[in-house]
């Protein structure tokens, strides 16, 4: 949190109804600045510390998926939570593997937004330095890992914030719980956490993330 009071939070909604109502639903518990298009969402972003973000997908300028996907480029690892009214699975996972950490079709339940919010709030905060993992180098803002040999991974959106949240913390063993409600939707089971495991260990080496039996997984060595 940027203050010992109410994190504050970077709302991007264009609706000039719903826009106040939700700055008004959160401003109890945040500190909210609302915009009402991407490139003003953008300089906010980029320019200021927030704690977490509230982005709507359909924005006049810059559209949400294109503003989330900017500030991750930029390596802003603010948590991301995206609303959107397309409420298929193909446009959530645009919206997943631009960078968002969660998602909430609208309309929406007030309640269910506010424990979404507090989901990303009180989670660990994901590395933002280079991390070294063994004989790799992670870079959580390019979303790649390389290897001292010069070899270069790139990582998905969702592999990029797994790592990232297991190597800001190599002495804790994460849960498979903790690990789905801080990057994964509600929705999902926690089985999809042992897919992307698979997926890491892959792509990059066996030994990166450790199995702890009975209780989940932390950060491993990746020596090759």
């Amino acid at each position: 949190m940027t203050t010992a009071d109410r994190p504050s939070l970077l709302l991007v909604e264009d609706d000039a109804v719903l826009g106040p109502l939700i700055a008004e639903l959160l401003d109890p518990d945040y500190r909210v600045r609302l915009v009402t298009d991407g490139q003003d969402g953008l300089h906010l972003g980029l320019t200021e510390t927030w704690d977490v973000m509230v982005i709507d997908r359909g924005l006049p300028v810059m559209d949400g998926i294109s503003l989330i996907a900017a500030l991750r480029s930029k390596g802003v690892p603010t948590p991301i939570l995206i609303l959107t009214a397309l409420g298929d699975a193909s446009e959530k996972v645009r919206g997943l593997d631009a960078g968002a950490n969660d998602y909430v079709t609208k309309p929406f339940d007030a309640d269910e937004l506010a424990a979404r919010l507090r989901a990303l709030t009180r989670t660990f905060a994901p590395a933002t330095a280079s991390v070294t993992i063994g004989d790799w180098e992670l870079d959580p803002s390019r979303r790649s890992v390389r290897s001292v040999y010069g070899h270069t991974v790139q990582l998905t959106a969702k592999e990029g914030q797994l790592l990232s949240a297991l190597a800001a913390e190599p002495d804790r063993v994460f849960t498979r719980d903790e690990l789905l409600a801080a990057h994964f939707h509600a929705s999902d089971q926690p089985g999809v956490i042992d897919t992307y495991v698979h997926h890491l260990r892959r792509k990059i080496s066996k030994a990166v993330i450790r199995t702890v039996h009975g209780v989940g997984y932390q950060i491993g060595d990746a020596h090759e």
